[in-house]
């Protein structure tokens, strides 16, 4: 992660309370820590020993695979939730790998428990704000509308149920941080808790969720551009939504400079 700023380091007592608050990662930590108690008390009692030297060199070459992938997504990504949700959906992979080398039928059980819990459990979005703000509809459309308030507004529409949008939560945030003054201010708004606003702001929520998130900048109350565009199309591989290129995308640097310059 040696992208990203100070500000977005992780206080370590901060994660293990997610881990143990979060029903998603506390599922995955005990999903995974299962593997060692069967590894331990049962597989070594029920397997021949060259089934378990065959099971240790394997342990190895995952151990291995996993660290190179993880140590790539680390250094390729922007945010620790795109990172965590692409190491887990790693270790998934090799814990089904190693499962399987030691009984077929524990791995099936492996593949159910993946699938329950991505049923009932969803990877929590970042939480921070920085200096933008969670609106409403009602509001953003107030606050557009008003002569009185900033006369441009980047507002991100996104749905805390769509993966995209919780790997690509952190970005907003650390624009405001960065971009934010008396001219531009920055706006989420959640089409999961307003899915009716969705049609009036010219965003999808059907398909593959291809149009979430979707970043609209408005001045003095008109859209004047958007990412991604209207005639977007959602592909299998979508650009990796990163704070450089939304700033390049909505020329953030020359909104900066122009209210510097006193434009």
């Amino acid at each position: 992660m040696g992208k990203e700023s100070n500000s977005n380091s992780i206080d370590p007592i901060q994660l293990l309370n997610g881990m143990v608050s979060e029903p998603y990662y506390l599922f995955h930590f005990l999903t995974f820590f299962s593997y060692f108690v069967i590894r331990f008390n049962f597989a070594s009692q029920l397997l021949h020993s060259h089934l378990i030297h065959l099971l240790l060199r394997r342990e190895i070459q995952m151990l291995l695979v996993f660290a190179i992938l993880a140590l790539v997504k680390g250094v390729r990504e922007e945010t620790w939730e795109a990172f965590i949700a692409d190491a887990l959906f790693l270790a998934k992979i090799c814990l089904f790998a190693l499962a399987f080398t030691m009984d077929r039928r524990l791995a099936v059980w492996y593949i159910i428990v993946f699938l329950v819990m991505h049923m009932l459990t969803q990877q929590p979005p970042f939480q921070g704000l920085g200096t933008s703000s969670k609106l409403t509809p009602l509001q953003l459309e107030s606050l557009l509308t008003e002569g009185n308030t900033s006369r441009l507004w980047l507002v991100e529409f996104c749905a805390s149920y769509s993966s995209s949008c919780i790997r690509s939560s952190q970005q907003l945030p650390e624009l405001s941080i960065t971009y934010s003054n008396k001219n531009l201010s920055f706006g989420i708004v959640d089409l999961g808790l307003f899915p009716n606003a969705a049609e009036k702001c010219g965003v999808s929520l059907s398909g593959s969720m291809g149009q979430l998130p979707t970043f609209i900048l408005f001045e003095n109350g008109a859209e004047i551009a958007r990412f991604p565009e209207l005639e977007f199309e959602a592909k299998f591989f979508n650009p990796t939504i990163t704070k450089g290129l939304l700033s390049r995308h909505f020329e953030l640097d020359r909104h900066l400079l122009e209210y510097v310059n006193g434009k």
